[in-house]
């Protein structure tokens, strides 16, 4: 299945994609969050998505697939491509930071340079939605089975925020609307080998991102089990992968947003995304 929140911001309508349309399922769950999730209510829309009323999405808007989750956690440095852009060494163990949650908005909204910002860069990642509560799990086929679905994301970070001004990475990471999310939440039925999926990314129709899951270092359901020894994954948390090479600080010289600028981005079998770059009001 291929779940969508559609409707303003702060009132998006759960939904199911059906064709070029969607089936709305509010009448079933009032949204993708943690209640959800934690009750199994993925199978019960799988009838609804069957047999309910195709609504056109026409010019609606589309939000992140899932509510605001309780954490978001990312991983630094997990393609081999990427680690050798930046120069720096192939990590032995995941790099773990958080990123605000009010960070979360949908696939084609506006994307705000921060207030004092020159170095606002770009990150297509594979997004991990984890489907129930997960606490000291016991191996990788157990978080596996704990994996709600995958979606786009791009992890827009501020480079001088999160590099030079000292203290952790969450500080370059967590400006508002930097985590673009959607269009959907894809079930892991829908895809063959989350291991072999094509990503790139576009900044005003030129090509700064090509890579593909298979340079993963740490793959998801390793991901989920290797956190949940560190920390209790809530249902609906999100993870933040890691991206391929590309990205504007990789390039020589470095390339950064301006407002006016235009992102788009995807992955493979889990849909595009398109952001203009506006300054922060």
């Amino acid at each position: 299945m291929y779940l969508m929140r559609v409707g303003p911001a702060g009132a998006e309508k759960p939904a199911v994609r059906s064709g070029d349309g969607y089936v709305d399922v509010s009448d079933l769950t009032p949204d993708f969050d943690a209640a959800f999730f934690e009750r199994g209510g993925l199978e019960a829309l799988r009838e609804a998505a069957a047999t309910g009323t195709v609504i056109p999405l026409a010019d609606q808007r589309v939000g992140a697939p899932i509510a605001r989750p309780h954490q978001i956690i990312c991983i630094g440095l997990n393609y081999s491509d990427h680690a050798a852009e930046t120069g720096q060494a192939i990590p032995s163990e995941p790099i773990v930071f958080n990123k605000a949650p009010n960070t979360l908005v949908g696939p084609y909204d506006d994307v705000h340079i921060p207030r004092r910002s020159a170095k606002t860069d770009w990150e297509v990642e594979l997004g991990v939605v984890v489907g129930r509560r997960c606490r000291y799990l016991e191996d990788e086929r157990a978080a596996q089975d704990a994996i709600a679905g995958y979606v786009v994301v791009n992890d827009v970070s501020e480079r001088e925020f999160q590099i030079e001004r000292g203290g952790q990475w969450v500080k370059g990471k967590s400006a508002e609307t930097f985590n673009p999310c959607g269009p959907y939440l894809v079930t892991p039925d829908e895809i063959p080998d989350v291991a072999a999926l094509d990503m790139w990314l576009d900044v005003n129709g030129t090509r700064r991102q090509k890579g593909s899951t298979a340079t993963m270092l740490f793959g998801p359901a390793f991901l989920v089990h290797y956190l949940s020894q560190f920390m209790v994954l809530e249902p609906g948390d999100l993870i933040n992968t890691g991206t391929p090479p590309g990205v504007g600080m990789g390039h020589n010289p470095p390339l950064y947003l301006r407002p006016g600028d235009v992102m788009e981005l995807g992955i493979e079998r889990l849909g595009g995304q398109r952001q203009r770059v506006v300054a922060a009001p």
